[in-house]
């Protein structure tokens, strides 16, 4: 009967710090509140902008270009996907892009920075290591093509497209993919006139991780 009593306090002790350890998660990675205002993203996600700032030091990458680029593709959303087709109705089926994440990474794609990168334990569903992925993309897309890593519009087109399809200006016979390209580069030049009036704040604040 002590034994019982003991693995049951155990038990429920595990139990406890697991129910814990989840809602802790689910926190970390719930969508901002105000995904329109850069200094309240920043605000809200604790190393957020570290890890944004790191991401420039590294790539050359703008905070402001990546973070308009996570942006459009997930909202800010960590396990966001493509939706999931339904036959009938109401029979799930399987959906039509392995794009995840923070930044909507395909498998292939994914695959290619890992072992480029030399990232191995990182994730599309973890924000540092999205913001990473769109640094290490944008700088292949300046490597590769030319792209300015500041041009925020074309780098969105390339991301979209791939490098192959950015060749092939394939991106012409999409009207609907130039509108959100400009969409994408309006919405980064508006975080940099916000990040303009915060940074200062932010670099201030002794949220710098170490």
């Amino acid at each position: 009967m002590l034994n019982f009593n003991k693995t049951l306090r155990h038990y429920i002790k595990s139990t406890v710090l697991l129910i814990l350890l989840l809602i802790l998660s689910a926190c970390t990675a719930s969508q901002p509140k105000n995904t329109q205002n850069v200094c309240e993203i920043f605000r809200e996600k604790d190393n957020w902008f570290d890890y944004t700032q790191s991401t420039y030091d590294k790539w050359g990458v703008p905070i402001h270009v990546q973070m308009a680029i996570i942006h459009q593709e997930s909202r800010f959303i960590a396990d966001a996907q493509p939706p999931r087709p339904w036959i009938l109705g109401f029979i799930p089926w399987f959906r039509d892009s392995s794009a995840y994440g923070y930044p909507q990474a395909q498998d292939s794609t994914w695959d290619w920075y890992l072992d480029d990168a030399g990232s191995w334990s990182a994730d599309r569903d973890v924000f540092e290591d999205a913001s990473d992925f769109v640094g290490w993309y944008c700088a292949v897309s300046y490597k590769q093509l030319g792209i300015s890593k500041w041009d925020t519009a074309k780098q969105y087109l390339a991301y979209h497209e791939g490098h192959t399809g950015y060749k092939r200006k394939s991106y012409l016979k999409k009207p609907w993919l130039l509108k959100v390209s400009k969409k994408v580069a309006k919405q980064a030049r508006t975080y940099n006139q916000q990040l303009n009036a915060c940074k200062a704040e932010l670099e201030n604040s002794g949220w710098f991780f170490w």
